[in-house]
């Protein structure tokens, strides 16, 4: 007989996650019961809690991994010797890639995560803030080498930057614009130039 493939606690726990971002995305964060995504998962209902205490700590777990991705990639960028605009389209392209390539979990961070602000994303805001303030320092950066506007607010930028990459995300998300490659790549070009153009200096000479 082969040999069976045993199953870790780590696949059973990788499982689990795998099937709440499934019915999260399908359901709502608020419409989702453990014993949901206990049956998505195929594992008995008490599995779920020997390893995540709470329907929050799932979730807490898909946000932290992701986006503990994303402010390490930002902080990466940032540390780079290349242009601002560089570093922003760095950026952009990873959130977008990221929705491209796992549009299920992105879809559940931007409705139940940075979107709820006043639920479950209240309790995460010094994360998304961290994201926000590494663009905020690239502008200021910017500022100080003299290629932006000085009278521009470089939190406001940080805040502008991922509103219009979440409003992006949230037109795939409800199919209002195509997701394909093409657009994909377009996107987020465009947010790079509409932003960096709105902030580059603007000479009279």
């Amino acid at each position: 007989m082969p040999d069976q493939v045993k199953t870790t606690p780590a696949d059973k726990r990788r499982a689990i996650l795998e099937a709440a971002i499934r019915v999260f995305a399908r359901q709502g964060y608020h419409s989702t019961r453990v014993a949901d995504i206990a049956d998505e998962a195929g594992v008995a209902y008490g599995l779920v809690y020997h390893y995540f205490r709470s329907k929050e700590a799932v979730m807490t777990e898909l946000f932290t991994e992701r986006w503990s991705l994303l402010l390490a990639a930002s902080d990466s960028l940032y540390e780079q010797d290349i242009p601002a605009r560089e570093k922003l389209a760095g950026i952009a392209r990873f959130i977008i890639d990221s929705y491209r390539h796992d549009p299920e979990l992105m879809k559940v961070i931007i409705i139940e995560v940075t979107r709820a602000a006043n639920s479950f994303g209240a309790t995460h805001l010094p994360e998304i803030r961290r994201a926000y303030d590494v663009v905020s320092r690239i502008v200021a950066d910017g500022q100080r080498e003299g290629l932006y506007r000085e009278e521009i607010d470089p939190d406001f930028v940080g805040m502008w930057f991922y509103g219009a990459i979440e409003q992006l995300l949230s037109g795939w998300v409800f199919g209002l614009i195509p997701a394909t490659d093409e657009e994909f790549e377009r996107a987020g070009e465009m947010v790079v130039e509409t932003l960096c153009c709105g902030l580059e200096r603007r000479d009279d000479s």
